[in-house]
């Protein structure tokens, strides 16, 4: 009976160790997989930032060229001093604004590290908005 005993606490004792030394084992390989998983997440997030500051460099470009047109434009507006060709160049203006602001925004996600996703759709409204201001400067009538 002792014997039985004494065996029944080996085979108890080892059972216990083994799935300790399991549970261990599998604790640190969650560990390992989810470091990876940020570490390579942090590493494609950059990459993609990158073409994101390209592509916000390219719409500051577009802007400032733009802005350009409108100053010139907006001189030879106020010379003719016709009110219903200022309401006209002041609503393209605003257009402009709301692209600078787009621009603004684009600006703070990438400095604030927002997810790749959220500057996306920033760029895709910047982008958009930009094609609004063109139409508008476009539109008017004195160039």
């Amino acid at each position: 009976m002792r014997k039985s005993r004494l065996n029944l606490f080996k085979s108890t004792s080892m059972l216990i160790s083994v799935l300790g030394v399991i549970m261990i084992v599998a604790t640190v390989a969650a560990v390992a997989y989810v470091g990876f998983s940020l570490v390579s997440s942090n590493l494609t997030g950059g990459i993609s930032s990158g073409t994101q500051y390209d592509q916000l460099a390219e719409l500051k470009s577009n802007y400032s060229n733009l802005e350009a047109q409108f100053n010139n434009t907006g001189n030879k507006i106020y010379a003719m001093d016709n009110i219903t060709l200022e309401r006209e160049f002041v609503n393209a203006q605003v257009e402009l604004i709301r692209f600078q602001n787009d621009l603004s925004d684009v600006d703070s996600a990438l400095s604030m590290g927002k997810p790749a996703k959220e500057v996306d759709k920033r760029l895709k409204q910047a982008r958009e908005d930009l094609k609004i201001a063109q139409e508008a400067y476009n539109s008017l009538s004195v160039k």
